[in-house]
């Protein structure tokens, strides 16, 4: 593999992976995840609930046992579009393609054990993209108005972030535009920030300082505010376990999620410019105690609870871009893969492809460009 190709696996296999991990334990707190597993969870762990299809009529899923969740599925799903589009997306493109992607072909569904469409799975802030594109008709440039703010569109950008790999600033702006079309406020805000974490993480001299570096100089409002806590907070730790008390500490303010996960007020999720998901913050702590290890990194978001497949997932998706493909434990991917039905490491391929016809266009707009602005300043 090329460097490109094998940061993008790294990159699209590790959000996979994570996204598997931690689906298990999504939802419940560290004290319950370690009753119900004996301890700390340490790779692929059955479900939470063993009765998973009774357990939670409004989610029956087969979460656990190394399946990948909605996450990964949006992210391949994200990944096809660039594919078919082969240049840069904005929200229109998510209202001509991803919209398709969802509701058109039935694909297998490893949490329903079934082949099914993915609209049929994905939660109700996803669902959100085809009621606004497709049945109201909505301007795609705004119709994340009014949705649950919420890690939606965050947990799926990292493709974003791999068409702009080591650029930054271009990944925060198409990721802010192509999220238009699903998120608002802190939500829209963190797709950004989490695309443009990938495009740092591959940049081959990238490290977690330079990334969390990057997040905050292109980060606003409480979506920086809270990166910066957690990541100050994690700064003084040396490993994750341990680390769960200070973390949330650092996030609690800017989070309108409450401790107790599921029993939520009338202002949780809802548009502020002084909060923030809790997803990205978390993942980036975890990033920075591990010092960009894959494996310490998914582990943090793991056994954190709450959101965890999503933390663990934008965590994998980091590392794994930092280290490549060969930092992502084998065992881990190949049962992943296995459970899963799911080739993880094709669509990095894939999207590596497509990166590099983005930069050969871009480059060729931009020389044509440079040559049109020296006409203009030439006396």
């Amino acid at each position: 593999m090329t460097p490109l190709e094998d940061k993008a696996t790294g990159c699209v296999a590790g959000a996979a992976v994570g996204d598997a991990l931690g689906g298990a334990t999504e939802g419940w707190t560290p004290e319950q995840i370690v009753e119900r597993y004996g301890g700390r969870v340490e790779g692929i762990v059955p479900p939470f609930n063993e009765d998973w299809r009774n357990a939670r009529p409004i989610a029956p899923y087969h979460k656990g046992d190394g399946h990948i969740t909605d996450d990964t599925l949006m992210t391949h799903a994200l990944i096809r579009v660039y594919e078919k589009v082969s240049g840069h997306l904005d929200a229109y493109a998510m209202a001509e393609h991803l919209v398709p992607e969802l509701m058109s072909e039935r694909r297998w569904i490893p949490e329903l054990e079934a082949e099914a469409l993915p609209l049929q799975r994905i939660f109700l802030a996803e669902k959100w993209i085809v009621a606004r594109l497709h049945y109201a008709h909505v301007d795609p440039r705004e119709a994340g108005v009014g949705n649950i703010v919420n890690c939606g569109a965050a947990m799926y950008v990292a493709p974003v972030g791999i068409v702009n790999a080591a650029d930054p600033d271009a990944a925060y702006a198409e990721a802010a535009d192509l999220a238009g079309a699903h998120q608002s406020s802190y939500g829209r805000e963190a797709a950004a920030v989490m695309a443009a974490a990938v495009a740092e993480a591959m940049r081959p001299e990238a490290t977690a300082d330079s990334v969390v570096a990057a997040c905050l100089r292109l980060a606003k409002d409480g979506t920086r505010a809270a990166i910066e806590a957690v990541c100050e907070a994690a700064a003084g730790l040396g490993h994750w376990d341990g680390s769960f008390e200070a973390l949330r500490a650092g996030v609690r303010p800017f989070d309108t999620v409450a401790d107790t996960y599921r029993d939520q007020g009338l202002g949780a999720r809802r548009p502020s410019r002084v909060h923030s998901i809790e997803e990205l913050p978390l993942a980036l702590g975890f990033l920075v105690i591990a010092k960009g290890d894959y494996r310490e990194t998914v582990l943090g978001g793991v056994n954190y609870g709450r959101d965890a497949d999503s933390i663990a997932s934008m965590g994998g998706a980091i590392a794994g871009a930092l280290g490549g493909l060969a930092s992502v434990p084998r065992e881990w991917a190949e049962r992943v893969a296995t459970a899963s039905r799911t080739d993880l490491v094709a669509p990095g391929i894939a999207i590596a492809g497509v990166a590099r016809r983005v930069h050969t266009d871009d480059m060729a707009r931009r020389r044509a460009h440079e040559a049109a602005f020296a006409g203009l300043v030439r006396r």
